[in-house]
């Protein structure tokens, strides 16, 4: 038995408001599905490049608080390194790139740097800017100033932040052994120059 005209029309325009319901649903849907997208966490022992040739702050800063990642993406933990500094204290990259972020955030002065040659960012805050988005810097080229604040610290800190993608990272990994040393200076052998022997005694 043929099909009359009016059913197969009827036919088609079943199927066409089909199509529109099923592509709003896709529409309505889609802002949902990317909510529920989790930043990943960072792999076991996963580490940054040592490229660091300066720390934030000082020469070698009173670390107040380290690093202690989330075991969940929203879990507790701290996501990044309490460094004590003086208000007024400049703020420098740690390693060359590009300034991505110079504003504020919840009342709080941020810095980011994007890291050259890697897909790695820094973060620093409260810092009071003094580079915009878009500038390039130096290792070690001041982005700012220490605001005074003791909101995250018992006193006045920095808290430096490292981030591939939406994982943070420990940014002490960033700094090389000689930088993270504490103990005394030691003189390493000059090649080519032979060692006293160690029955030679230098006492006057």
């Amino acid at each position: 038995m043929r099909e009359t005209r009016d059913v197969r029309q009827w036919k088609r325009y079943v199927r066409l408001v089909g199509a529109l319901l099923l592509a709003s649903a896709t529409v309505l849907l889609a802002p949902w599905a990317r909510a529920d997208t989790r930043p990943p966490l960072p792999a076991p022992g996963e580490r940054a490049p040592a490229i660091a040739r300066a720390w934030p702050v000082g020469t070698r800063p009173s670390v107040l608080r380290g690093w202690q990642p989330p075991a969940t993406v929203y879990g507790p933990g701290h996501r990044g390194v309490d460094l004590a500094a003086a208000p007024g204290t400049p703020v420098r990259a740690v390693a060359a790139g590009r300034v991505s972020f110079a504003g504020r955030v919840a009342g709080r002065g941020v810095v980011s740097v994007e890291l050259t040659g890697t897909d790695l960012r820094t973060t620093y805050e409260p810092v009071r800017a003094s580079l915009k988005k878009g500038d390039a810097v130096a290792s070690g080229e001041t982005v700012g100033t220490v605001e005074s604040t003791t909101a995250h610290c018992p006193v006045t800190c920095v808290h430096w932040g490292l981030l591939r993608g939406d994982a943070y990272l420990d940014p002490l990994t960033l700094l090389p052994p000689w930088l993270l040393r504490t103990g005394p200076s030691r003189l390493l052998p000059v090649l080519g120059v032979p060692l006293p022997p160690e029955s030679v005694s230098y006492a006057g």
